[in-house]
């Protein structure tokens, strides 16, 4: 399937308009999520679901992480999504609106039965979960450990604010709990944290803002909505040179104190402790999966 290990970003891509399916692999997005729920219109809800079984199936884009966006787990059309999608092989099935481990339990069960019949290798369809209400948020951690095929939990900063009655601003205050207990969640599991939609699409300094804050608080990559936004987010989540520089520093001042058999190292007078060799060498990691060469 080409399965890439960067999710900067993942942009949706509506099942209802074909120029929109069409002109989206030729971004810059790590994850391309063709989307047969919020974007597209009851009437189209078919039709959208073929066209995209046939794009994934026979003009899947290369480098890119596939995903399908289902329609919801207890919607009329989970179970003709489920198995388009399953049979279309993407990469990940992304299910809307999670708020319990049994859910994806279910979902995940069900994929196994058409994988079987269809053929396909067991389990090589990974589950991203998005968690857009309070009980979703408190159930995080069950939900991002509830299946194998769980990698990522990706958080719905509006539906989230709207089952919480509350206003939902571009200071994100009314998310910064859901944020940290999505990500210590996915921390706890293993898996990946994506973070909410940025939804001004021309307020590209905000984006730059609350893309900064995402990274730094931790998070793998987040979701966009337009093409606009997605080398702003992939910017924000490539380590610079300086921080490749220091990274390479940290890890060369370690490897010093080793052979020299000192009990403390010190960079520029700041002690060097396990942390700081975790963060660069994650540092490291990143730039090394977005292709620069350290």
């Amino acid at each position: 399937m080409g399965k890439i290990a960067l999710k900067r970003t993942s942009l949706y891509a509506s099942g209802a308009s074909p120029v929109n399916l069409l002109q989206a692999r030729f971004y810059n997005e790590d994850c391309l999520v063709y989307d047969l729920e919020d974007s597209v219109p009851v009437q189209e809800k078919d039709a959208a679901r073929l066209l995209v079984y046939n794009l994934v199936k026979y003009q899947r884009p290369t480098g890119k992480y596939v995903i399908i966006r289902v329609n919801g787990i207890y919607s009329e059309y989970i179970d003709e999504d489920l198995e388009a999608a399953v049979r279309a092989k993407p990469d990940a099935i992304r299910i809307p609106k999670v708020e319990h481990a049994y859910e994806v339990q279910k979902i995940a069960k069900r994929i196994t039965e058409i994988e079987k019949a269809a053929g396909i290798e067991e389990g090589s369809i990974e589950l991203w979960c998005n968690i857009e209400s309070y009980l979703g948020v408190l159930n995080a951690r069950e939900i991002a450990e509830s299946d194998p095929r769980v990698v990522a939990l990706a958080l719905g900063a509006e539906d989230f604010t709207a089952s919480m009655k509350a206003a939902r601003t571009k200071a994100s205050l009314e998310i910064f709990y859901a944020r940290n207990a999505i990500l210590m969640a996915c921390r706890a599991a293993g898996v990946e944290a994506i973070d909410a939609v940025f939804s001004d699409i021309n307020d590209v300094e905000g984006l730059k803002e609350d893309v900064k804050l995402t990274r730094n608080l931790g998070f793998d990559g987040k979701t966009v909505v337009h093409p606009r936004q997605v080398d702003v987010v992939n910017a924000a989540f490539t380590p610079s040179k300086k921080e490749i520089n220091y990274a390479l520093r940290v890890l060369a001042a370690i490897e010093e104190g080793k052979r020299e058999h000192k009990g403390a190292v010190t960079i520029g007078g700041d002690m060097i402790d396990k942390p700081m060799e975790l963060r660069a060498q994650t540092t490291l990691a990143q730039a090394r999966a977005a292709g620069i060469n350290v």
